[in-house]
């Protein structure tokens, strides 16, 4: 045992004293110091041992991001905060740079399509979108048949049948006013829906009238206002005559909207005076599209049809002009004054339900008009409001305020004299293709030796709410 222990002994020391062993020696010498430097170094300046550092992590200490105490927010630990790891944690955080670019160019030529963007888009799965809306119920109808009055013979409440153009809407315990027509015991005549019997008519009796020795409605004729107000059940009642709402299915095509910039190489090689580039011309390409995309956005026409050239199929977007009918009609040959504005105001704003602050976009004679028609301080603001990234003029009036702003798209359509009353809460975007700029590799294809980007969105704007928005029409 002694002699192979000093044998080995022996021969360690021998392969020490040789070649290979001063060779593995200075090899790790060196191996070691690196490491150190580097080590220093890193920690020092963060240089590039950071990727050992990170590898060190991954496999003692797993990066992760972990949730906050109350599940708000996200933090992020072992790895530095990159623009992957940020998408991944708080998805929308980093807005999109092409849409954030879009809405600074030229934003006064295309007030539609502004507002749009600022109010952000849906994806859409399909290029025909679908959508539901829903009215508030109708408070008002007129009696389609006039009605006698009451004889009054006999005491109690005499019961009366009104046959009206919205039956539907007056159901058993309604109460209803009759602005036009005074009461026997002071102020508008009130009725009371014991019955509806559908298309034969409405039950009612008077409340407020008395006619000989009874209640009794009075002779009412044909197109007299009801007013539809409160229901009042008996003390007993339990139940009332059942209200259900449901939304109205829309639809609309979503229109592929395209624009190509080229340029040849020895274009963009050439000497130039001025400093054209080929983001000059992206952006001269985006400021058409956009304007093209506005005409389309207002006016458009909602069909798909084949095209005859290329047999496929072409989808054409619905404008927003064309998916309300609620309409302000004046002439053009007469002037417009602060009466015509207040009216104009009310027919915006009231019966609707929408937003108190409206935009109006309109051609330059409309709004020649407007700015003709003299002002007061309290109809017309002669300060600028910037929202949207717009400047607009106000109509201020009892009703709402009106956003006003020219547009070059009714000027361009022949629609100088007409406008558009839009409101912004209840106007929506869907887009299948987000806006985009993709590069065409024309020059290893073998097409052109030029440098090529095409633009691309497939989007259509819809109206929610159609009757809390108004054409404006010179007649």
């Amino acid at each position: 045992m002694k002699k192979a222990f000093k044998s080995l002994k022996e021969n360690v020391i021998n392969w020490i004293g040789g070649k290979q062993a001063a060779v593995f020696i200075a090899v790790g010498v060196l191996l070691i110091v690196a490491w150190l430097a580097g080590w220093l170094m890193g920690h020092a300046g963060g240089g590039v041992t950071m990727v050992f550092e990170n590898a060190a992590y991954g496999l003692h200490g797993a990066a992760a991001v972990v949730a906050g105490v109350a599940g708000v927010g996200s933090h992020i630990d072992g790895m530095p905060l990159t623009t992957t790891v940020a998408d991944s944690a708080s998805p929308g955080l980093l807005r999109n740079e092409i849409d954030d670019r879009i809405v600074k160019i030229r934003p006064m030529s295309t007030p539609l399509d502004q507002i749009s963007r600022y109010g952000g888009a849906r994806l859409c799965g399909s290029m025909k979108v679908e959508y539901y809306s829903v009215d508030t119920r109708p408070t008002k109808a007129k009696l389609t048949t006039a009605v006698a009055a009451a004889d009054g013979r006999e005491p109690g409440y005499a019961v009366a049948t009104l046959k009206t153009d919205a039956n539907e809407i007056f159901q058993p315990t309604t109460t209803i006013i009759v602005p036009s027509v005074k009461a026997s015991s002071g102020g508008s005549l009130v009725l009371y829906v014991t019955a509806n019997n559908g298309s034969a008519g409405v039950k009612v009796v008077a409340v407020n009238n008395t006619i000989g020795s009874g209640h009794g409605v009075p002779a009412l004729a044909a197109g007299t206002e009801l007013v539809r107000m409160g229901r009042a059940a008996a003390e007993l009642d339990v139940m009332t005559s059942q209200f259900e709402s449901l939304p109205t299915k829309s639809d609309n095509f979503c229109q592929i909207f395209k624009a190509q910039v080229e340029q040849s190489t020895f274009m963009k090689i050439a000497n130039k005076e001025v400093g054209w580039t080929f983001s000059d011309q992206e952006e001269a390409a985006i400021i058409d599209m956009r304007m093209g995309m506005e005409k389309n956005f207002l006016f458009g026409h909602k069909t798909r049809f084949t095209d005859p050239e290329k047999h496929e199929e072409v989808l054409l977007t619905g404008g927003v002009w064309n998916q309300t009918d609620n309409t302000f009609e004046y002439l053009v040959a007469d002037g417009v004054d602060e009466e015509w504005m207040v009216k104009l105001c009310r027919q915006a704003f009231a019966h609707n339900a929408g937003s108190s602050k409206k935009v109006l976009l309109a051609g330059s004679d409309l709004i020649e008009k407007l700015h003709l028609a003299g002002h007061s301080r309290v109809m017309v603001n002669d300060a600028v409001v910037t929202k949207w990234g717009l400047d607009f003029s106000e109509i201020h009036s009892k009703f709402g305020t009106l956003y006003v702003m020219l547009s070059e798209v009714f000027d361009q359509c022949g629609m100088s004299s007409c406008g558009m009353v839009i409101d912004p809460e209840y106007i929506t975007k869907y887009c299948h293709v987000p806006f985009r700029t993709e590069r065409l590799n024309l020059r290893q294809s073998g097409v052109r030796n030029v440098d090529a980007i095409v633009i691309t969105e497939a989007s259509c704007l819809v109206l929610r709410y159609p009757q809390s928005h108004m054409k404006v029409v010179g007649v």
